[in-house]
């Protein structure tokens, strides 16, 4: 069955504890309800650098990209309909959905 790489991007910060507890709570929910669909969930990114084409390193990336999750799915419409009911819609974040190849000679 074909991997999908769900990209989150952007959204905005809770404006309290107790409202990130609340997001925190429905996306663990969400996750919880893929089941066997969610291959690799909840992977956020940290403390991110650049490398840059001369060699050099800056501090941060140059996307809004937070995490990303890998979902299973029979076709890319109904990986889409997956990403449609995660909570992190509700923040103002977006969704990237990406079908993962595999590179020729790999097994």
């Amino acid at each position: 069955m074909p991997h999908y790489a769900l990209l989150y991007l952007g959204g905005e910060q809770p404006s309290s504890p107790e409202e990130g507890k609340r997001q925190f709570s429905r996306y663990l929910d969400w996750l919880a309800s893929l089941g066997d669909s969610a291959v690799s969930p909840a992977n956020p990114l940290k403390n991110t650098h650049t490398v840059n084409p001369d060699g050099s390193v800056t501090t941060g990336g140059s996307t809004t990209l937070s995490g990303y999750s890998i979902i299973q799915a029979e076709t890319m419409e109904l990986a889409l309909a997956i990403a449609r009911t995660c909570p992190f819609l509700e923040t103002g974040g977006s969704l990237e959905v990406s079908e993962l190849g595999e590179m020729p000679g790999r097994k």
